[in-house]
């Protein structure tokens, strides 16, 4: 479920009242742990960190046209969602989260590759997510891109 905001703002606004607190606090909690560089922006429908052209011009592979993202959070019909492509590229990093994830909840981990699902806002585990925010700088996060998604060119 992609929304039609046009802006963060607007994304924001639109979140249904018995998740806009939790949303915030979710946002809050990334931003704040953001390492220096990435920015935020609205992307695929989602609110979106992402490294800017500025810093790594070639954008993201699929669509280079947009910045390399890093991480997304929103809201969906049945839950809000945070991507973390950290989490996606890095073994260690994932294993990390698994294992941490119950140290700071009680619920069952809801997990794709990168899309962690929160169905209930009370679950999500806000101190964890500022402290995984805070393990790839962009230049950390360039070089696990570049070695994991794209293709060597021999």
């Amino acid at each position: 479920m992609q929304s039609k905001s046009k802006t963060v703002k607007e994304y924001i606004n639109d979140i249904p009242p018995e998740r806009a607190e939790a949303f915030s606090k979710l946002r809050n909690t990334i931003i704040k742990n953001l390492p220096k560089g990435f920015e935020e922006g609205l992307y695929y429908g989602m609110i979106g960190y992402c490294v800017p052209h500025s810093i790594y011009p070639k954008g993201y592979h699929c669509k280079p046209e947009q910045p390399l993202p890093f991480a997304n959070i929103a809201s969906q019909k049945n839950f809000i969602a945070f991507y973390h492509m950290g989490l996606y590229a890095n073994p260690d990093l994932f294993n990390w989260f698994v294992t941490e994830f119950p140290k700071h909840t009680d619920a069952k981990l809801d997990m794709g590759k990168s899309c962690v699902r929160f169905k209930k806002t009370s679950d999500i585990p806000f101190k964890l997510i500022g402290e995984l925010m805070k393990k790839i700088s962009v230049k950390d996060w360039i070089q696990l891109y570049e070695k994991s998604f794209l293709k060597s060119k021999k």
